[in-house]
């Protein structure tokens, strides 16, 4: 799907800077970059979701112990 998106300047000229410096392309580091800022933007929305779900006692938390005991971490069950 094209799409057109207007860079200032400052951006365009660090867009260039990592073009010649690594010979790759234009493309490459504008997916590399929508694709970081997407995974940045998920995380915070599925970690606000979850403190939603904590707030109404939906969800809930466990202590270090508890998961080292779980995974069979724990030095005094050896």
């Amino acid at each position: 799907m094209p799409i057109s998106i207007e860079l200032d300047e400052q951006i365009e000229q660090r867009l260039e800077e990592l073009v010649k410096m690594t010979g790759r392309a234009k493309i490459y580091f504008l997916r590399e970059a929508i694709l970081r800022g997407l995974e940045d933007v998920e995380d915070y929305y599925h970690a606000e979701a979850a403190m939603e779900r904590l707030r109404k006692g939906e969800e809930r938390t466990y202590t270090a112990e508890e998961v080292s005991k779980e995974l069979g971490l724990d030095d005094r069950a050896a």
